[in-house]
């Protein structure tokens, strides 16, 4: 982006479209990424394109199934361990939320949490923030919620009303699994930046487990997420002016062990020829773009990570089948 745009909610209000109006990504951005990792070897797609009113919709419809249990295990712990996050990260913060995530999950925060002056959500989305920020409005009437339209992986800074007050960032989802081990520590390293000595850091992270559960988790009976998946395609066709035929292109989830993390790919069923754009692309049969990583950690693997990006680790919560875990950081 060229800059963060702010838009601050007074108490009781909702967001409306007309004041969001920064603009959404850019179809240049998703242009450059897609001819440009197309281009290379191995070829690959930024996983942040998923998330178009489509998509972040097909996102939501995941969330619900059987065999994803994030969502409703980081739920399930927000709901025990919520009075005890708060009274380790004490009353009067303003809680920076990165990625507008669930906001289920923000709101059973909010709910725990003592004396918030404000709700500072950051997303690219401008859509899903102003969805986001509604939602949470209705029912924190309250609440001064400010959006930062933002790449929330390098905000620069936060709008006025938060610098003069502790800060408690929330970064749920697991969506820190979607970066390499040096996105993550820079994201962290800025993320400490941003909130500013003093603050507490409250994240949601996969944790390590049986291929056996991860696998479906990312490639679920119903096809709702080979859905997600293709619809970067869809967006491609429609944006881009591409020509993909979706019936020559399948979804794939693999565990990678040795990387620790789960790969999602578009696999292609046939030789073929794409064209986007006015380029032409060749594919092989069985060649993939590569879409998405999902990290997962141990619980001390992923303390060791905090800790090298200058974060103290306070405590972390786990459900009793070890498949998720929150963790509370200070700086």
């Amino acid at each position: 982006m060229e800059g963060d745009v702010s838009l601050q909610l007074p108490s009781g209000s909702a967001a409306s479209s007309r004041s969001l109006r920064a603009e959404q990504p850019a179809t240049g951005e998703f242009a450059t990424a897609v001819l440009s990792g197309l281009a290379r070897t191995p070829r690959s797609v930024p996983c942040r394109f998923f998330y178009n009113a489509r998509g972040s919709e097909l996102f939501e419809e995941i969330t619900k199934l059987e065999e994803y249990y994030p969502t409703r295990v980081e739920t399930a712990l927000l709901e025990a361990y919520g009075e005890e996050i708060a009274a380790l990260t004490g009353p009067g913060r303003v809680l920076v939320e990165f990625g507008s995530g669930s906001s289920r999950k923000t709101s059973l925060l909010l709910a725990a949490l003592a004396q918030v002056p404000a709700y500072i959500p950051i997303d690219i989305a401008a859509e899903s923030l102003e969805e986001a920020a509604a939602w949470l409005s209705g029912r924190h009437p309250d609440l001064t919620i400010a959006p930062l339209i933002a790449d929330f992986t390098a905000t620069r800074a936060l709008p006025a009303l938060a610098r003069r007050k502790p800060r408690l960032g929330f970064f749920s989802g697991s969506t820190i699994g979607n970066l390499t081990h040096a996105e993550a520590r820079a994201f962290l390293g800025n993320a400490a930046r941003l909130l500013g000595p003093g603050s507490a850091f409250l994240l949601g992270v996969d944790l390590k487990k049986s291929e056996r559960i991860l696998v479906p988790a990312y490639n679920d009976a119903r096809g709702v997420t080979a859905a997600f998946n293709l619809n970067l395609l869809v967006r491609a066709n429609r944006e881009l002016a591409a020509d993909f035929d979706l019936t020559r292109f399948a979804h794939d989830a693999v565990w990678n062990a040795e990387a620790g993390r789960i790969e999602m790919y578009l696999v292609s069923l046939a030789e073929q020829t794409v064209h986007i754009a006015g380029r032409a692309f060749a594919f092989n049969e069985g060649e993939r773009i590569h879409t998405e990583n999902s990290h997962k950690y141990t619980v001390d693997e992923f303390r060791l990570l905090a800790g090298a990006s200058g974060w103290t680790p306070v405590k972390a919560w786990t459900d009793a089948d070890q498949l998720f875990s929150l963790h509370l950081l200070r700086l």
